[in-house]
């Protein structure tokens, strides 16, 4: 379901933004609709959000606490890129030049060489896909004067979505102290990406791409489940734990998770899992199984037991 940005805007600004949020008893705040019902979900996270397709809080914990946001600032990038295509200031077959500073990028990288030309199609696609900070850093580069001044972009566009707890350093994530951001406001930027950007629902949704006669690909199980997962950017560093951004549609609604400071990968996907569901079982498009109650077996009766019931 598809809302006016200004309208989703306000809709995500006004959910998060309730006043008084529950509490659970290890002092963590709980969305209204999951305390309400008494349903505390056993998360890996540090913190997480969760949103109904109204941009309504259907679970949170901690959504403002102050985080590191790894390769989720990779949104912000893919962001500017599209609207940069857009407006028509550059083409998907644009070849950038790549420079000695977007080569060198420190890990995770895709290998791209001083000098090299790489489509600018390609170098999106190795942001989404491959999290591949050098083909970040050549993206900023083509798309600025500098990375630099990409960065000044990036701040610029935060401030214009109100992401008030967000500060961009880079454009690829890799640790910086003044680069922090909340699950509200990545949760913000990712329905922003999605709604003034719907192509990159596709590439953020891409599980393999071809570079350099090289397979890249990303083996999510969320892909896999039948919930509904089409567009997904993850974000590690020893900082920030394991992050998650998700986007999955059910019946034509979209659900927006994140998922910040898991302590694995696995425990990151376990927990949009338990989140889709809730989802689901929450807004009526999915029935909540009862509890299975197991029963006792009879015990089998002994030869003197039965001597004596039939006294």
């Amino acid at each position: 379901m598809y809302f006016p940005r200004f309208v989703l805007a306000a809709l995500i600004g006004a959910a998060i933004f309730v006043p008084g949020p529950a509490v659970a008893q290890n002092g963590r705040s709980l969305g209204h609709s999951a305390a309400q019902n008494g349903r505390a979900l056993a998360l890996s996270a540090e913190a997480v959000l969760l949103l109904d397709p109204d941009g309504r809080v259907l679970y949170a914990k901690n959504s403002d606490d102050d985080h590191a946001p790894a390769s989720l600032v990779k949104l912000m990038t893919l962001y500017l890129a599209y609207a940069d295509l857009e407006d028509g200031r550059v083409a998907l077959d644009d070849l950038a030049t790549v420079s000695r500073n977007a080569a060198t990028t420190p890990r995770y990288r895709m290998g791209l060489r001083t000098g090299e030309q790489v489509a600018v199609r390609t170098l999106m696609e190795g942001v989404a896909i491959a999290s591949a900070n050098d083909a970040a850093t050549a993206l900023a580069e083509y798309l600025a004067a500098d990375e630099a001044a990409f960065v000044e972009r990036m701040n610029a566009k935060a401030q214009e979505f109100g992401l008030t707890s967000t500060r961009f350093a880079n454009p690829h994530g890799l640790p910086d102290p003044r680069q922090r951001t909340c699950a509200r406001d990545i949760a913000e930027l990712t329905s922003r990406l999605l709604l003034d950007h719907p192509g990159s629902r596709t590439m953020l949704g891409g599980q393999t791409f071809l570079y350099n006669r090289r397979l890249y690909a990303r083996h999510i199980p969320l892909f896999q489940d039948p919930g509904g997962v089409q567009a997904l950017k993850t974000g590690f560093t020893n900082e920030a734990g394991y992050n998650l951004s998700v986007a999955a549609w059910r019946d034509g609604q979209q659900f927006l998770m994140v998922v910040l400071g898991a302590r694995s990968r696995a425990l990151s996907f376990a927990d949009a899992k338990k989140l889709l569901r809730f989802a689901f079982t929450e807004t009526g498009l999915e029935v909540q199984e009862p509890p299975t109650v197991k029963r006792e077996a009879p015990k089998r009766r002994t030869r003197a037991r039965r001597a004596v019931e039939r006294q």
